[in-house]
């Protein structure tokens, strides 16, 4: 079975692709990441082998990798202030409008997990082969995730 031209493979699979990147790294920054998702994807596609796995989960895990180096690349950048507080200020609470931020609390393996479930309607199947873990430990990653938030919004 020879593989599908790419553009049908990104007519297919773009939706997805985008939810699980925003749902990772925000808006301002998918649309980064996407773009550099699907240029992975255009040069490796001619190695993919025909019999592969999923095509789907093979670019989810590229769009895995992508929001991963946005994410470090993003801690290691310092955040100018014009004065240095003497304490931190308190967690703020978590509001409707405050899902995003409280999904980005989350730690990286949790929100990860949640993104592929929710986000781009993964199974957990995928999930666990994007996150290279057992079946078992995404479903409590998702459970984790889901509890974590739960506990925010009871506050």
């Amino acid at each position: 079975m020879a593989l599908p031209p790419f553009q049908v493979l990104l007519d297919r699979h773009a939706e997805d692709v985008w939810r699980l990147l925003r749902a990772m790294v925000g808006a301002q920054a998918a649309e980064d990441c996407f773009q550099e998702t699907f240029l992975a994807a255009l040069r490796a596609y001619p190695r993919l082998r025909p019999d592969s796995s999923s095509p789907r989960s093979w670019l989810l895990t590229i769009a895995h990798h992508k929001a991963i180096d946005h994410l470090r690349a993003r801690a290691r950048r310092p955040i100018p202030v014009s004065v240095l507080p003497e304490r931190p200020a308190p967690p703020a609470e978590v509001a409707p409008d405050g899902l995003w931020a409280a999904v980005d609390a989350l730690p990286p393996k949790q929100r990860t997990a949640l993104a592929l479930r929710y986000a781009a309607d993964a199974p957990y199947e995928v999930v666990a082969a994007v996150m290279q873990t057992s079946e078992p430990a995404a479903r409590r990653n998702v459970h984790e995730a889901i509890k974590r938030l739960r506990e925010e919004y009871q506050r």
